[in-house]
């Protein structure tokens, strides 16, 4: 009996040690990323300095639970997803 459980720990072993490995590296920290940006995005206000994912800097004037409106230059104002906003930018310049 106790030679069966052995070998059915040393075939299912492995497998659950790996489990653990691609919860730590892998699963957790992609859990934890997306915590952070969601917490980020809810932060969002009027007036804070933000980047695109496509790169574009702006300013938010006007936002709402779905969209952003950027100012990216004197009186052009853009209509972007909340989703899109990469970051907020702490010194931001406008040429």
């Amino acid at each position: 009996m106790e030679g069966e459980t052995g070998a059915a720990f040393a075939a299912w072993g492995p497998i659950i040690v790996m489990l653990i490995i691609f919860y730590f590296m892998l699963y957790r920290p992609q859990k934890q990323a997306a915590k952070r940006r969601e917490e980020m995005l809810n932060s969002l206000k009027v007036g804070d300095d933000v980047i695109t994912i496509g790169g574009i800097y702006g300013k938010i004037t006007a936002l709402d639970d779905t969209t952003v409106r950027l100012e990216i230059a004197d009186n052009i104002v853009i209509k972007v997803m909340r989703g899109s906003v990469n970051g907020v930018v702490d010194n931001f310049q406008k040429e």
